[in-house]
């Protein structure tokens, strides 16, 4: 999978929060060493440094990041369904 593109720094919409870990990991369920990882593999929103030693990450990126998650199992329940039931042509054959 490629790298999440960031959005551009020179403009964030209001309401758009900026999420410590702790939220991260409630909000996608997953752990601290699992957030670090798909970062590694390009496969999780990188977070934004706020401070000297703090990094937190844009909500609106973990929230597309689950709504693509969600599309995906779409797919995978849309294409499983059509293995799973054979058309009619079939039965009959």
């Amino acid at each position: 999978m490629s790298r999440l593109p960031a959005q551009p720094a020179t403009r964030i919409s209001l309401g758009n929060r900026l999420l410590r870990r702790r939220e991260v990991e409630q909000k996608t369920g997953k752990s601290r060493a699992a957030i670090y990882a798909d970062i590694r593999a390009g496969t999780f929103p990188e977070p934004v440094p706020i401070g000297a030693k703090s990094v937190a990450w844009l909500e609106a990126e973990v929230d597309q990041w689950i709504a693509d998650r969600l599309v995906e199992r779409s797919k995978a329940k849309t294409t499983r369904g059509r293995r799973s039931n054979p058309s009619l042509s079939e039965i009959h054959t």
